[in-house]
């Protein structure tokens, strides 16, 4: 490991340089805090010590600035004049640790490995977070998908319901990730409920909970999925599918903040922001008494549509592209380049499946094409042979 030493005793640099350095790590040393700073800011180091009392800019004044301008470096405190409220002033301002002076060689030891275990972790949670955000970037550029991303930027940081419509494989659900991710709610739960997935005896259970003893296979006691995304986001996917008996109980939590377990009389409170999306015309489905039109009203707070594929054909050549990356990326298969008459030859077919259909044309090119593809090709594997 990298590590910076900032100390103005050169004794205690001296030392803790030896005692690191025996350890395997690389040791780079400043003599205060000024050229701590500067070095501090100049590479990344795995973790850094540094001394509170010093002339000029002193421990704290410099650990706040790193903190205020987000060194990610873990920050242990030394002191020899330590208290209470000194480690306790240090913690707040943004070190990881504060070991008091005489230094104990066992105590530099175990604070310098739990603090860069906890940076490993930090790191590789980020990591986590943007692979799986990659994986519902919404891909394109045609005015539609621009118009999209507007109104995702401006609506996520809210908590207005938001009732997604579009076909089948458009994308829906990649509306609903974004604005997750981009809300303030990002660092809680997205739980998702797929409506049509779910049978009808079943959708009041899963989305509210039970007791033990409700219904004959309730062996235990079940949060819904209300209750698990409380202080998140859940989203109601196919909430056209919902049977109204399901749809009032909704329509009570969205204005109430309130549910009721099945077999409970126990009013629980939740904080959830409501996403819904459908492949239906509500409207349609209002006229026909299948959906409450007053929760088309609480759900459609702000309204988005998501086109069809065949509506934004320029998109094509980047959704290809992307998921040309992505699946080589996750079978090892050899990269292809594509022939610009094979985006001409895609651009001309319906899409009824839309992207979803897209993704399964180009994984099946890359596996029976040579290393271009051309639009012969497309012609000849892009269609069913039926």
């Amino acid at each position: 490991m990298k590590l910076l030493v900032i100390d103005d005793e050169r004794a205690i640099r001296n030392t803790l340089k030896e005692i690191l350095e025996y350890e395997g790590h690389t040791v780079n040393l400043a003599e205060d805090g000024e050229k701590g700073y500067a070095a501090a800011v100049a590479e990344q180091y795995d973790a850094i010590f540094c001394d509170i009392k010093m002339p000029g800019m002193d421990g704290m004044e410099l650990l706040s600035r790193l903190s205020t301008e987000g060194c990610e470096s873990p920050i242990i405190m030394i002191s020899g004049h330590g208290d209470i409220d000194t480690a306790v002033s240090c913690i707040k301002t943004g070190a990881y640790d504060f070991i008091q002076k005489p230094l104990d060689l066992n105590r530099i030891l175990i604070t310098l490995k739990n603090a860069t275990e906890k940076t490993t972790l930090v790191k590789e949670a980020r990591n986590l977070r943007k692979k799986v955000d990659s994986r519902y970037e919404m891909i394109g550029e045609s005015e539609a998908i621009k118009h999209i991303r507007e109104v995702v930027a401006r609506v996520a940081p809210t908590d207005a319901r938001v009732l997604i419509t579009g076909s089948n494989g458009t994308g829906k659900e990649l509306v609903a990730h974004s604005l997750h991710n981009q809300s303030n709610r990002s660092g809680g739960p997205f739980i998702e409920v797929n409506c049509a997935a779910i049978p009808g005896e079943l959708i009041e259970s899963e989305l509210f909970g039970h007791e033990k003893g409700s219904f004959t296979s309730a062996i235990k006691q079940h949060k819904g999925k209300f209750e698990q995304a409380d202080g998140g986001t859940l989203f109601l996917d196919e909430i056209g599918d919902m049977s109204l008996a399901a749809q009032a109980k909704v329509l009570r939590v969205l204005q109430e903040h309130k549910l009721t377990r099945v077999g409970s009389d126990k009013d629980i409170s939740v904080d959830v922001r409501v996403i819904a999306a459908t492949n239906k015309n509500l409207i349609e489905e209002i006229a026909k008494g299948t959906f409450r039109e007053d929760l088309y009203h609480r759900l459609g707070i702000i309204l988005i549509h998501v086109p069809s594929l065949s509506q934004r054909l320029d998109d094509i050549p980047l959704l290809v592209e992307h998921f040309i990356r992505t699946i080589c990326k996750e079978t090892g298969m050899a990269r292809r380049n594509v022939d610009k008459s094979a985006y001409l030859e895609l651009q001309k077919l319906p899409w009824t499946g839309n992207i979803r259909e897209l993704r399964n044309v180009v994984e099946r090119l890359l596996i029976l094409c040579g290393d271009t593809i051309t639009g012969e090709d497309v012609r000849m594997y892009a269609t069913p042979a039926f």
